[in-house]
């Protein structure tokens, strides 16, 4: 049985996350007494995955708030410079700001801690509604490619890209997965296969540079990825390695899918050169394990995001349906919240 990633402990005022740094070879967690506590557990990656990182922040907030509205808004910048990828980051924490400004003083902390609550419990519903909308695209015994970690983990619970599986199997179906090992934090490998292993789906480890000859040896059916931030012409950030994940895919007549909560689309960001890409320590990619594995001074870029351009992305799945991009998501946007 899978552990919960995010548990709010009302009684004592603590965030317990469960601590992915450590997986898999041990379960643990952290208790956050107050917002530098989540602030310090997004930036080292205690807490990772979009929608995870949101509901962190969100609470963030409220643990700021025992101390007052001023210490509330310093939060709210403190934790928006975490991660700057994840659009989802930023809406959740526009949402505690609007649950703020109508709330009188004196109702502001009881007020976010249920506003919080809330996200918790509709990040569940949403990733429950992706995976019945990405299921129905999968057929029986399909085989599926997944990169990162978009699970239950990742999430609130159930995940994105995972959550689409765990509906397939739900269904009746049979599914084998590929999980990239994704290079350099080694989330597929350390997260993912375990994750799917946990929950007893039949996967298989692959390290990224096997994927698209694996697609050239197998049919496979769909690549099935998250995402952190959708631009407005359907251009999708996410994790380094999705956009050669996605060439291959084209390539050998793949479909390719990102399963992304709504919030995800950014209609302010006209395409993927304005998605802001978070640069990440030297040691992740020098360092294996805490041991050198290039030689030392050697120069390293790392990015933790890519971005893959619409045009080779087969659809998004989200909760309110699947959407076939390239098209303007900006007014797909605006329709589905007249609705």
């Amino acid at each position: 049985m899978l552990p919960q990633s995010i548990e709010w402990i009302s009684e004592r005022k603590i965030l317990k996350l469960l601590d992915q740094r450590k997986l898999p070879g041990e379960v643990a967690f952290s208790l956050c007494k107050n917002s530098e506590d989540i602030a310090q557990a997004i930036e080292n990656m205690t807490v990772r995955g979009a929608p995870a990182i949101g509901v962190a922040a969100a609470y963030g907030t409220v643990l700021a708030a025992l101390e007052g509205r001023q210490a509330f808004f310093a939060a709210v910048e403190r934790l928006s410079a975490t991660r700057p990828t994840a659009v989802h980051l930023f809406w959740t924490l526009e949402k505690m700001k609007k649950c703020a400004a109508e709330t009188p003083d004196s109702e502001i902390y009881a007020a976010l801690e249920k506003k919080a609550a809330e996200l918790l419990n509709e990040d569940i519903e949403i990733n429950r509604a992706i995976g019945k909308y990405g299921a129905d695209l999968l057929p029986d015994n399909a085989e599926v490619i997944t990169h990162c970690n978009a699970g239950a983990i990742a999430t609130c619970g159930y995940g994105t890209a995972l959550g689409v599986l765990r509906a397939a199997r739900e269904q009746g179906k049979r599914i084998k997965i590929y999980a990239d090992e994704t290079r350099p934090r080694l989330q597929g490998a350390r997260l993912t296969a375990w994750e799917l292993l946990e929950d007893g789906f039949d996967v298989t480890l692959i390290t990224d540079s096997m994927a698209a000859f694996l697609m050239s040896q197998r049919k496979i059916d769909a690549v099935l990825v998250g995402a952190d931030r959708v631009a407005r012409n359907g251009d999708t950030a996410n994790k380094i390695g999705t956009y050669s994940l996605a060439v291959a895919a084209k390539h050998h007549k793949v479909p390719f899918y990102a399963a992304v909560p709504f919030s995800t689309i950014d209609t302010d960001c006209e395409d993927g050169s304005r998605i802001p890409i978070e640069e990440r320590s030297i040691e992740e990619v020098v360092k294996i394990n805490g041991k050198l594995a290039a030689p030392e001074g050697v120069k390293v870029w790392n990015p933790a995001f890519d971005v893959t351009p619409a045009e080779l992305i087969d659809g998004i799945i989200t909760e309110k349906g699947v959407v076939r991009v390239p098209c303007d998501l900006k007014n797909l946007w605006r329709k589905q919240n007249e609705n």
